[in-house]
């Protein structure tokens, strides 16, 4: 990844970093360091004053621990917006339905994006897939991506490591780059330098 150009106008877009995913109903994940990672990626980004969109799951269930009622919707400390930055709210799994996420950032120019959060397999997925498809240039951070251990439908458990690896490995085959937190910090000193 020595050679992962950003352009300067890249987006940078946590997805879903929310408060409800640390409580039941919710079942464990397994990154540990997901907030730290990217609490980090968003610190560089508004140090080298990049564009920054965060996206939040406003859901219509009722009952939802991510319903806008509860307090389980707001955002996880550090990652609310700050200053300017917009947020986009969003009541499906992809942050393009629904929302003015394309308008916004075709205003920008932005063609190459950055995405990361919780979880992996749902919303942060299926954001990625839809990106790609719209056309941008999609950098997925992994390890900034969590997700949940998962029911198989035949009384068994899928554990959400090998449920983020699965899904990182098809992103990767078809739909992004991916890369790591170090690898994004060392791309993007390297564009801060050129």
């Amino acid at each position: 990844m020595n050679s992962l150009k950003l352009p300067e106008n890249t987006a940078l877009i946590p997805i879903d970093m929310q408060r409800a995913f640390d409580a039941a109903p919710w079942p464990p994940r397994w990154n540990e360091r997901v907030d730290e990672n990217g609490l980090t990626l968003l610190a560089a980004w508004r140090a080298a004053r990049r564009p920054i969109i965060h996206v939040r799951h406003d859901s219509v269930k009722e009952g939802s621990t991510l319903h806008p009622e509860q307090p389980g919707n707001a955002l996880r400390p550090g990652f609310e917006p700050v200053g300017e930055e917009p947020l986009v709210t969003k009541s499906v799994n992809a942050a393009f339905i629904g929302t003015d996420l394309d308008l916004r950032l075709r205003r920008l120019g932005t063609h190459t994006v950055v995405m990361f959060g919780i979880s992996t397999d749902m919303c942060v997925s299926t954001s990625v897939r839809v990106a790609a498809n719209l056309g941008y240039r999609v950098l997925l951070v992994e390890d900034a991506c969590d997700c949940f251990d998962l029911a198989d439908g035949e009384g068994g458990v899928i554990a959400a490591r090998e449920i983020h690896r699965a899904h990182i490995a098809t992103l990767r085959a078809d739909f992004a780059e991916v890369l790591t937190t170090e690898e994004l910090l060392t791309a993007l000193s390297a564009a801060k330098a050129a």
